[in-house]
């Protein structure tokens, strides 16, 4: 006697073609998450940096310097820009017109301050956010002859969130010396994501670029650093206890050092003139007094480093404090043993970033 099989009921392969569905979202998940895993970004704690750039400029005790440190968005963050983690909707934030647009205001502010040192953060190589151009090489060409090297902080092979999807990451921290970097190293920081967040997130890290002094046994340490933005606040408190150490270890040795970039906090010895709007992000806060007597903390507090991205500024009814948000994020940490003899945040109204360049002129104080 042959069996057969009972017609299923229309409701019934319905039923069946969602379960089939559903499966096949769930294995290629979980597939696409095994790849992510696989092709992670994992950085030694220590790694060596390769010094492109053959300078021969010499530096000495009781010598000046330009420095200048710069958030530059990816070049995707200009003023017509709002960022869907920061409250706004958008994810691709500039063609690839208003990216180079924006690159090319980038780099003509940088050759009318004509820094000796430069800290740059979010620069992409090769990112679907930045339409894969190399803005590394176009930083390169606005420091024609200075020494680079370049921290990678941000490697994923696609991020899949959220519609359009962010995609392909390739992007980092750029430090440029007119004088010759003598050895860099590429310090991993805490990461306060454990899996599979951290899987989209930023390793980040600290970009140590050492210069010999001539006719001394010291060095000129340059630091460049993105601290952690999204975190519940643990990762910037551990992230800048690292730091502290770092730095500290330098000046205890008698170097000179300059540590900038964008620390996503403000210093507590700088009073801030932006108070936090209802619903915005709120910057951390590095307590100077955990810090000795060895370095000095320096941020502008006359002008805005940094813009909030919750709606663009050049369609913004008010671009006022009262209504618009901004912050002082942006700044410098010096040894005690160099002179600071100005600061200033360039007011550049956000045009072609969501930060704004701070710059500094320092003295190597003879010892």
């Amino acid at each position: 006697m042959t069996g057969t099989t009972k017609p299923l009921k229309p409701w019934q392969r319905v039923l069946r073609v969602i379960l089939i569905i559903i499966i096949c979202i769930a294995l290629a998940f979980v597939a696409f998450l095994g790849f992510l895993t696989a092709t992670e970004y994992r950085p030694a704690e220590r790694e060596s940096l390769k010094v492109n750039g053959s300078s021969s400029a010499e530096i000495s005790e009781g010598d000046q310097i330009t420095a200048m440190t710069w958030n530059i968005g990816y070049g995707a963050l200009g003023d017509n820009a709002d960022f869907f983690m920061d409250g706004g909707s958008s994810v691709k934030t500039a063609d690839k017109d208003r990216l180079n647009e924006n690159m090319k205001g980038i780099t003509d502010e940088i050759q009318s301050v004509d820094p000796d040192v430069g800290f740059f953060q979010e620069v992409d190589q090769n990112s679907t956010r930045s339409n894969y151009i190399d803005e590394s090489k176009m930083l390169n060409k606005a420091f024609d002859g200075y020494d680079t090297t370049f921290a990678t902080n941000f490697k994923v092979a696609w991020i899949p969130y959220p519609l359009p999807m962010i995609g392909k990451v390739n992007s980092g921290i750029q430090t440029f010396s007119r004088y010759g970097i003598a050895d860099a190293t590429r310090i991993q920081l805490p990461c306060p994501f454990s899996w599979p967040v951290r899987l989209g997130n930023l390793k980040r890290c600290l970009s140590v670029n050492r210069v010999k002094l001539e006719d001394s046994d010291k060095e000129l340490v340059l630091v460049n650093l993105h601290l952690e933005a999204y975190d519940n606040g643990e990762g910037k408190k551990k992230q800048t206890e690292m730091l502290r150490n770092i730095l500290q270890k330098e000046t205890a040795k008698g170097n000179y050092v300059i540590a900038a970039g964008d620390f996503n906090q403000i210093f507590s010895s700088v009073e801030n003139p932006y108070p936090v709007l209802d619903g915005m992000w709120k910057a951390g806060a590095i307590d100077t007094s955990d810090f000795n007597d060895s370095l000095q903390f320096y941020m502008d507090n006359g002008t805005p480093s940094c813009r909030s991205l919750d709606k663009a500024l050049d369609t913004a009814k008010s671009r006022s404090p009262e209504d618009f948000q901004y912050y002082i994020i942006d700044g410098f940490i010096v040894s005690s043993n160099i002179t600071v003899n100005s600061l200033q945040t360039q007011d550049l109204g956000f045009r072609n970033s969501d930060h704004n360049p701070v710059v500094i002129k320092l003295t190597l104080n003879e010892q």
